[in-house]
């Protein structure tokens, strides 16, 4: 991961934290007590339990690392807060149009918290640098794996402030 900042809901910033704080101070704890239980068991060389626990503490460790590190070069956008609505920026749900008048829509939301199948796109993917700043009724042409394919911007939606 680059270090810059990284754009970020306050829900996706939200699970980073609840997912830190589970990691640290629920899952951790029990390794340790497991890895400390088995090398008081005598040899370490055979001894499954500690061999499994050591290697599982150095994911967990591992994983702090890597949320730490994202959470510090997160930086907590609100698109509720968006003044401009009518053009894509970070936050914005955006249904789009292609060729065969097919359409779908995706809403622009930090790389951290992108998911294809709940139709969340990262903001640094080729779609959204396609978006950003388009408004409706303008084309942008994307290039995919399979070709170059152009969309129109039919919706631009933003969440209520609450």
């Amino acid at each position: 991961m680059s270090e810059r900042t990284n754009p970020i809901t306050p829900s996706g910033f939200s699970a980073l934290r609840a997912e830190y704080e589970r990691l640290f101070a629920d899952e951790r704890p029990k390794v340790v007590e497991i890895v400390s239980w088995a090398a008081g068991n005598g040899d370490r060389s055979e001894n499954g339990d500690y061999i499994y626990g050591r290697q599982r503490l150095r994911e967990i460790d591992r994983k702090l690392g890597r949320l730490s590190k994202q959470m510090k070069f997160a930086k907590v956008i609100d698109p509720a807060h968006q003044d401009d609505r009518s053009r894509v920026y970070f936050g914005a749900t955006v249904t789009l149009a292609d060729e065969d008048d097919n359409q779908r829509s995706v809403t622009i939301v930090g790389d951290d918290e992108a998911d294809a199948t709940s139709n969340r796109i990262g903001w640094n993917s080729p779609l959204a640098r396609a978006l950003r700043g388009s408004q409706i009724g303008d084309l942008r042409t994307v290039q995919l794996p399979g070709g170059p394919k152009e969309w129109e911007i039919v919706g631009i939606d933003y969440p209520s402030p609450a």
